[in-house]
């Protein structure tokens, strides 16, 4: 699917019209609804900076916007054999049913993502259970890993450098 399809997908998800969400990124209100019509059509493809502002105006992940293209049945096989070399997912059969897993020995990237499909699992089985809405299932994954507790892989080891440097330091800094 691809940017454009994601971007109409979320408007209409969260009641927006193209005016609306166009005037939220900044857009002028009489071109608001024609220059968010051109992405939604494909005709333009939003930079990095806008694609942040979407994301952040529909409340979704910047990554949630920006999937590759799956829009055919070959560009989703292609898709998956690219998850296959890089990460090692498998095809097998289990009880008569064609499963994909992951290979967790293929490489770290592999363990990774395994991760990372448990964590998606348990959110899914919280919700088959009931345990949480249909919204708060759809807030987890259109903002992962936000919302993802049960890993701390989100975080970069310079964000808690430079959180410890600005606390270390907060009382020498300017604050005019």
């Amino acid at each position: 699917m691809a940017i454009g399809e994601r971007i109409h997908f979320f408007r209409i998800m969260r009641g927006m019209t193209q005016k609306y969400l166009g005037m939220l990124v900044g857009f002028p209100e009489r071109s608001a609804d024609v220059r968010l019509a051109q992405y939604e059509t494909g005709s333009r493809k939003p930079k990095a900076d806008l694609t942040a502002a979407l994301a952040q105006a529909l409340d979704v992940a910047p990554q949630a916007l920006d999937i590759p293209d799956i829009d055919s049945y070959i560009g989703l096989m292609h898709t998956l054999f690219a998850l296959e070399d890089i990460y090692g997912l498998t095809i097998s059969e289990t009880d008569g049913e064609v499963c994909l897993k992951v290979n967790k020995g293929k490489s770290k990237d592999a363990t990774e993502l395994l991760k990372m499909l448990c964590a998606w699992k348990e959110q899914a089985d919280n919700l088959s259970a009931e345990e949480i809405s249909r919204e708060d299932y759809d807030q987890w994954r259109y903002n992962y890993p936000k919302f993802d507790s049960t890993q701390h892989w989100a975080k970069s080891p310079s964000d808690e450098l430079s959180n410890t440097l600005v606390e270390t330091f907060k009382d020498k800094l300017k604050t005019d």
